[in-house]
């Protein structure tokens, strides 16, 4: 086992006959006069309730896709693509030959990678700051170890059962959080412990548990690369220190 969102818009006369058709079509609007000049204040409200079983299906299928688009594309233009839709539906000539789509597609799919490269390394530099400077300061605090890996970890109760070896089974509890108090994973919250050979762990866990004795627990406070370095791993970002509450029940 790996341990592992009433929007305002303000636009004069001409900016409102030229605002895109869509949102001429679902802004309900307020016109208020301040001498010559005139100001549109749109509020979207939600569009009527699909009444057949055709068109709810088709609201559906328009929301589906629209929410799983609406987190790589910020900026869609909803007219060029109610325009595509429609061409294929009706069986119109397409505005764009094969190869200019798969060109734009294309680009769109680079531009998009770049982006997350670029945001990944921000996080990580981010992360990499934040817990050198957090392992840093806790090192200071009289009740914790600090190994010669970089682990730290702290007793909160002690035990004086077996000490589990690299192939062993040991059963814990546990709990991991993130350095802003983010709880990723807990058996305590499961109501059940789990069981996995020592070695099968990250290395963090590893070094820690072959310190420990049953009865034990401990904090662990571990650094990114004897946890999941800088990949990261679902909820936990790449360079992310991790802490652990760990209570060793049993050795097998």
């Amino acid at each position: 086992m790996q341990l592992g969102p009433v929007g305002v818009s303000l636009l004069s006369d001409t900016d409102w006959r030229s605002a895109p058709r869509l949102k001429r079509t679902f802004y309900e609007t307020t016109a208020i006069y301040h001498g010559s000049d005139r100001f549109v204040i749109g509020r979207p409200f939600a569009a009527a309730a699909p009444e057949t079983d055709e068109q709810r299906l088709a609201y559906s299928l328009g929301v589906t896709l629209g929410e799983s688009m609406q987190a790589d594309i910020e900026d869609l233009d909803l007219d060029a693509f109610n325009d595509g839709m429609s061409d294929v539906f009706e069986g119109n000539d397409l505005a764009l030959s094969e190869e200019e789509m798969t060109e734009a597609l294309m680009a769109f799919q680079e531009q998009s990678m770049q982006a997350r490269e670029a945001e990944a390394e921000e996080m990580a530099q981010s992360n990499l700051e934040e817990g050198e400077a957090f392992l840093a300061e806790n090192a200071e605090r009289e009740e914790v170890t600090v190994t010669d890996s970089g682990l730290q970890y702290e007793e909160l109760d002690s035990g004086d059962g077996a000490t589990p070896g690299p192939e062993d089974t040991v059963e814990v509890n546990y709990e991991g959080m993130l350095l802003d108090g983010t709880v990723f994973d807990s058996s305590f919250e499961r109501g059940e412990a789990v069981s996995f050979q020592t070695n099968q762990v990250i290395e963090g866990w590893q070094e820690a548990l072959q310190m420990m004795s049953v009865g034990d627990s401990w904090m662990l406070y571990i650094p990114a690369d004897l946890a999941y370095g800088e990949s990261g791993q679902g909820p936990i970002g790449p360079n992310e220190v991790l802490t652990f509450r760990v209570d060793l029940l049993d050795v097998e």
